[in-house]
């Protein structure tokens, strides 16, 4: 199976769509150059310029043009740079996009995907390290996907891009240069398919994009005390595979949630929920959550460092559980 890394993969991705279906093109601030990630590098000598779209430094236009596109026939990926700067274009993203289906009476589809580069990482300060995924899961309409590997990665958002909806595709700016085996042959990920990474019986670790390589980690860690911890990557927050959560609470009974992002309202807080929702009466010990405190990322690598989730936390949070 071929190796290849993160945003390798999604590079992979675009290019198999942008051949599929002639509708399918790329529109964001210098992508033309692959900037700032490579994952766009070499689009442009395939597939030109009109299908390989530089946009000014407006993402109110880039992403309100896109939904026009999508409207009328086209099916645009949208590179949002970072995460971050979707607060310039929320309306149209919560306002506009996602609710255009409903508006419409469903006589029309959007076929849009958002690629979503988050995620704390080399001091990049407040303004470029936020996880934002809570909010477009709490806003109907629109559909959110966070992949760990490689492999996840070029599944997902091929059918991120064929999918008649807009699909969020929270890209971790910390995995971009893992990596690991992809399929050769052609295959998607489905939405809604949550993965067992690694089986267990004594605790679930529920865990998103980075932090599954962090729970992998203290997996191994808690192997070494005679603690059996079993990681599931959702990999779809909407739609959410509830059975598989349910199906690994069923066998270990104790659950801890990994999430990069700040404590409060966040979609650890929700996934918490869904479990107690489905599973309490096979819970033995209440929900253990790690994730950051609720503070603006710093720019000071030890202050960053200081608010970033990590294996030993996840390692500190099974232990308590079984007890």
């Amino acid at each position: 199976m071929p190796v290849m890394d993160f945003g390798e993969a999604l590079n992979l991705a675009l290019k198999e769509e942008m051949r599929r279906d002639r509708r399918v093109y790329c529109i964001g601030e210098d992508i033309v150059l692959g900037v700032p990630f490579g994952v766009t590098t070499g689009l442009a000598e395939e597939f030109g310029l009109e299908r390989v779209r530089n946009a000014p430094i407006s993402e109110a236009a880039i992403v309100g043009s896109s939904m026009g596109a999508a409207l009328t026939g086209l099916v645009p990926v949208v590179d949002m740079h970072f995460a971050d700067f979707v607060t310039c274009a929320m309306d149209e993203v919560v306002n506009q996009i996602a609710k255009s289906r409903y508006m419409f009476g469903g006589q029309i589809a959007c076929p849009l995907t958002l690629r979503m580069p988050y995620g704390i990482g080399k001091s990049a300060g407040g303004h470029h390290s936020n996880s934002v995924e809570a909010w477009f899961v709490n806003t109907p309409g629109l559909k959110v996907c966070m992949p760990s590997t490689p492999a996840d990665a070029r599944g997902l958002l091929k059918t991120a891009i064929r999918d008649p909806d807009p699909v969020l595709v929270f890209e971790h700016r910390a995995l971009y240069r893992v990596r690991g085996e992809v399929p050769a042959e052609e295959t998607l990920v489905p939405l809604g398919s949550a993965d067992v990474k690694r089986a267990g019986g004594d605790v679930t670790v529920i865990a998103t994009a980075r932090m599954v390589g962090e729970a992998l980690v203290a997996a191994e860690m808690l192997a070494e005390e005679g603690i059996s911890a079993e990681v599931v990557d959702p990999r779809s927050l909407v739609p959410l595979d509830r059975a598989t959560l349910a199906a690994s609470v069923a066998r270990t009974h104790r659950v801890v949630i990994a999430e990069e992002g700040p404590r409060r309202a966040s979609v650890g807080a929700w996934l918490a929920w869904v479990v107690m929702e489905q599973s309490f009466d096979e819970l033995d010990a209440p929900i253990a959550r790690v994730a950051a405190p609720d503070v603006p990322i710093p720019f000071s690598p030890p202050m960053e460092a200081f608010v970033t989730a990590h294996a030993g936390q996840i390692v500190a949070a099974a232990r308590a559980l079984m007890k």
